[in-house]
């Protein structure tokens, strides 16, 4: 993302998709990780915060995403 409106914008799409619990969405790191989101899915802040199925907290920065497949459930 190079500019601030830019990423603005993607902070406001991902919102939206997060807030949809019947979408699977699976988040691609800048690292190669590859992180399927779980329903129990937010964004504080500048971070995707869900729970995994141990209920250990996990949060994900923005800046550390590559790229986002979205699929309907």
């Amino acid at each position: 993302m190079k500019n601030t409106k830019e990423k603005t914008n993607f902070k406001s799409l991902l919102t939206k998709y997060l807030n949809i619990k019947g979408l699977d969405i699976v988040v691609f790191l800048n690292d190669g990780k590859e992180v399927e989101l779980q329903k129990n899915r937010k964004l504080i802040k500048n971070e995707i915060v869900y729970s995994d199925k141990n209920n250990n907290e996990i949060r994900i920065k923005i800046s550390q995403i590559k790229s986002i497949d979205l699929y309907a459930a």
